[in-house]
């Protein structure tokens, strides 16, 4: 089994030196602490590193009015730790800072442990946190550029999607499946793979955001799903009526253009043409043939749904090309 590193474990490890470094630097009391807070506060971006980290803070800040009110008010004993967490943990709950909640519990057994609440005692633990939470939200300002990476996937998915739609061409004009279901699953989970990608890509960016290559592939992926019914509908269609081939050379109009920017208006206008033809043949005279038109017009209606879905991104790449 290959071994490889991670960047994030590389970032984390590197962050856990730097905390430890400096609570000991300091001399503060249990600084081992602060890199538990920092192992959890270095996430995949850097927006759920912020998050993450704003939600451990406040926690932790909770914890600690809440150590002197149960630890003072009532006792330094296990049945009031109990009884402290009972409250405190609903709080962040309804705080929605509930992801701070194990950070915070080791605050509150800090204090237990040195048996009274003190001002040192507190500002070692705000210390702490956020010598955790600084180093970890250090480490996460640089991100590795996804670009490339989003760029191949997009070639991919293109790929796999113009040889599915050659596929169903050469279906409608020799009736022989050329497609197997592997490849239809394997096409999917690529492009939610790149959504995921692309997602991680949006997240880093906390300023000026460019949601494009996420929108490319969430069109993408609505896209597949009417293929996957194209494909549905085509199980249906037995006999070879004369508008299976009117399709075909339509489908594989559109796939020649599939790396093309250009206008898809053309492919509509096309497709208009290619229903008026379906009106101009004679009306079947057997239900069989019948239901075969009856799933080519649904076919028809699908290939409209599909361009006019690309018709955005393709605004989506010419505005993103202009800024």
């Amino acid at each position: 089994m290959k071994y490889k590193i991670g960047f994030r474990t590389i970032k984390t490890a590197a962050a856990v030196s730097i905390a430890i470094t400096i609570g000991q630097y300091f001399d503060l009391q249990f600084y081992v602490f602060s890199a538990i807070i920092t192992i959890l506060c270095v996430q995949t971006s850097k927006k759920k590193s912020l998050e993450s980290a704003s939600a451990r803070f406040m926690a932790c800040m909770l914890a600690i009015p809440f150590t002197y009110v149960f630890f003072e008010g009532i006792s330094f004993s296990p049945p009031v730790i109990g009884l402290l967490l009972l409250f405190f943990i609903p709080t962040t709950v309804f705080l929605k800072i509930n992801e701070g909640v194990v950070t915070s519990t080791v605050i509150i057994l800090h204090i237990y442990l040195t048996g009274h609440v003190s001002w040192s005692i507190v500002l070692n633990e705000i210390a702490l946190v956020l010598i955790g939470v600084g180093s970890a939200l250090l480490v996460n300002l640089y991100m590795p550029n996804l670009e490339r990476q989003l760029q191949k996937k997009q070639e991919e998915v293109e790929t796999n999607i113009q040889h599915i739609i050659s596929e169903i061409a050469e279906y409608l004009r020799t009736n022989q499946k050329l497609w197997t279901e592997q490849e239809i699953t394997d096409c999917v989970k690529g492009i939610r793979e790149a959504k995921s990608l692309a997602y991680r890509n949006l997240e880093n960016q906390l300023s000026k955001k460019d949601d494009y290559y996420y929108r490319y592939f969430t069109i993408r992926e609505k896209q597949m799903e009417i293929i996957e019914r194209l494909i549905l509908n085509m199980e249906h269609i037995h006999p070879m009526v004369e508008q299976r081939y009117l399709i075909a050379d339509f489908i594989e109009f559109v796939s020649s253009y599939f790396h093309s920017d250009t206008d898809k208006t053309i492919c509509l206008k096309k497709l208009k043409r290619v229903e008026e033809d379906f009106k101009k043949v004679p009306l079947p005279e057997t239900w069989e043939t019948f239901e075969a038109r009856a799933h080519l017009l649904l076919i028809v209606r699908e290939l409209e749904y599909y361009l006019s879905i690309t018709t955005k991104m393709n605004a989506s790449r010419k505005k993103l090309a202009y800024n």
